[in-house]
């Protein structure tokens, strides 16, 4: 049986929504899937991002972890995952642009039948996770991926999270994802990787 190929591209400045990213991958290689890690990279200027004290060090120090997100990623993927940091009650600019940037690949339809989903974090209490959450749904439908919600399908959920994905508060980033949220995150990784194992199955059985 071949292993579901995932997905996780993410924005984060601070750490919050790579820690939620991580727990993703760490449920979606548990249950079986090879997992891609991409952080989306800065779209302003050296000059813009000088301005906010420490944003230019710790772009530096994630972008040594993870490589940048490429098209080809996202036509190896059966899955993609996507994760941001609320800006204004929306998706960060940094990962839509990565998102707009796949139009060749919507062209081609080398994107219809992908499990998508997608996680968050935000600053402050309502601050939009879960506005921000559901308008990634928009781009992913006309991507033509498959929306995975979490729904209420795991304990953790009762606790933490939302049923749109994974989120975390991270009251002016003085608080980092805690044990249930990062249980919420680590069961979207199963998740997902195992809608995705089942649809590509599917599609093995039927072709062959």
């Amino acid at each position: 049986m071949t292993a579901p190929k995932i997905l996780i591209v993410f924005y984060s400045r601070n750490g919050s929504t790579e820690a939620l990213a991580k727990a993703i991958a760490e449920g979606a290689e548990n249950a079986g899937g090879e997992v891609r890690l991409r952080r989306a990279r800065e779209i302003v200027s050296a000059e813009v991002m000088a301005k906010a004290p420490g944003w230019t060090e710790k772009a530096t120090e994630m972008n040594e972890r993870y490589p940048m997100p490429t098209e080809e990623d996202a036509e190896w993927a059966d899955a993609i995952i996507f994760g941001t940091p609320t800006r204004f009650g929306s998706v960060t600019s940094e990962l839509k642009a990565y998102i707009d940037g796949l139009g060749g690949l919507w062209f081609a339809g080398k994107l219809n039948g992908k499990v998508g989903s997608v996680f968050g974090s935000t600053s402050s209490t309502h601050g939009g996770n879960e506005s921000t959450l559901l308008s990634l749904y928009n781009p992913m439908a006309h991507l033509g991926l498959i929306i995975v919600p979490l729904g209420y399908a795991d304990k953790a959920l009762f606790e933490a999270g939302t049923p749109y994905g994974a989120t975390h508060v991270s009251i002016h980033d003085t608080v980092s994802p805690n044990a249930k949220e990062l249980e919420v995150a680590r069961f979207q990784g199963r998740r997902v990787a195992s809608v995705a194992q089942r649809l590509t199955t599917g599609a093995e059985a039927f072709f062959n």
